[in-house]
């Protein structure tokens, strides 16, 4: 049955395959199909998401911590179709129980330079320096430094002020806003992959798991759009040109004993790092009594993972105090390239691979020529992606009926 206010599906006019059934794959198949195209994506996996999949129970992680931003554009469309739902915005009372690491210790209050810069319109932070420049200059090296470790959690890299100033201050502003804009889906954004599933389904989507792609599918019978991360398109395209830089971080996911007063998140100043208590918002993360935390903590290209899981431990000692007794899970991992594009200085999201591939395919995902912050980069590819798809169907049935 279709979703309240939305119009009947019309005749198809033509098959959109989808490589990739993550959150671009599928807000790539709901979009072509409300235009009345039969799509089928290709999932190489048993279970649709990708990086957006949680974790079975009882501790249900997501690959990284992972928000849903509410000034993001995939906010309102997701809520227009009934997807967005039940969804969980930052507490009150969690909301006092942020704690900035700096120092050695740990404060209540971040520094009031962090704040300043902040409030700052990203327009006024230029595309071509870098932002550890651009920021000293406007507020001091401390408060640069403590800026830049801060928006690190948008970023999964090791040197956001070696960055674009333009590219780190738009996270910086979203980041830091008051309100947060961070909301969190019940159950872990595997329940949205569930909401977006089942509405693809509900318009015809014949949606292939455990479909393993070796290579571009023809597109005779209609558009390709590829969904996968950039490497995995790199290799399936066989065009060595798409490339783009992104981050590396060590993950630790952790199941701690219940405690009353433990910080929402501690935020390393000092270095990059962040550690969330996601069960705050969503208790049906992890069994009664515990909660779980998941942090990362960006490594440089020469670090092992080693080293972000030992600043995470030094945060942990800091903020936590007998967190050794209290562990009950623990999950370590590498994300590697995995995390989203970073621009350095003197780019834009312009400059990254184009969604247009020509010749009827298309490209889309978080590294791809789209703008917005983690996941909206891998919607605004994806909604362009399909409508360039929908494009190239129209066209196609135009010169078949003039052949």
């Amino acid at each position: 049955m279709d979703h309240p206010g939305k119009a009947p599906r019309p005749s198809r006019p033509g098959r959109v395959t989808v490589v990739g059934g993550g959150f671009a794959g599928l807000t790539t198949a709901i979009t072509a199909a409300e235009a009345g195209a039969a799509v089928t994506p290709y999932e190489a996996h048993a279970t649709l998401g990708g990086r957006a999949r949680t974790a079975d129970a009882p501790y249900r992680t997501n690959e990284g911590p992972h928000a849903l931003y509410n000034g993001g554009p995939h906010w309102s469309w997701l809520k227009q179709r009934g997807l967005l739902e039940p969804v969980a915005p930052v507490r009150p009372a969690d909301a006092v129980r942020f704690r900035f690491h700096r120092g050695g210790t740990l404060h209540r209050t971040p520094p009031l330079a962090l704040l300043r810069l902040a409030r700052k319109a990203p327009e006024l932070a230029p595309v071509d320096a870098d932002f550890a420049t651009w920021a000293t200059q406007a507020v001091g090296a401390r408060g640069a430094g403590a800026a830049a470790h801060y928006v690190a959690v948008a970023l999964f890299h090791h040197d956001p002020g070696s960055l674009s100033a333009r590219f780190v201050q738009e996270r910086l502003h979203r980041v830091a806003a008051l309100p947060p804009e961070a909301h969190y889906p019940v159950g872990g954004w595997g329940a949205l992959i569930d909401r977006m599933a089942a509405r693809a389904w509900d318009l015809g989507v014949r949606i292939e798991t455990e479909a393993r792609v070796g290579e571009v599918p023809g597109t005779a019978d209609g558009p390709v759009v590829v969904t996968t991360s950039l490497a995995s398109a790199r290799r399936l395209l066989g065009d060595d040109t798409l490339n783009w830089p992104s981050g590396r971080s060590a993950l630790l996911d952790l199941a701690l004993g219940a405690r009353r007063g433990d910080p929402f998140v501690v935020a390393d100043l000092d270095a990059p790092g962040w550690l969330e208590r996601f069960s705050g918002p969503g208790e049906a993360l992890a069994p009664p009594g515990e909660q779980l935390f998941q942090g990362h903590f960006p490594v440089a290209p020469y670090e092992s993972k080693a080293a972000g899981i030992a600043r995470a431990e030094l945060l942990l000692d800091t903020g936590f105090p007998g967190w050794r007794e209290r562990t009950t899970w623990r999950r370590e991992a590498l994300a590697a390239g995995r995390t989203g594009a970073v621009d350095p200085p003197g780019t834009t999201w312009r400059d990254r691979p184009a969604i247009d591939r020509g010749h009827g395919v298309y490209l889309a995902g978080d590294q791809v020529a789209a703008p917005g912050v983690l996941s909206e980069v891998a919607f605004n590819s994806a909604m362009g992606a399909a409508s360039m798809a929908l494009k190239n169907l129209k066209l196609a049935r135009l010169d078949a009926r003039h052949a």
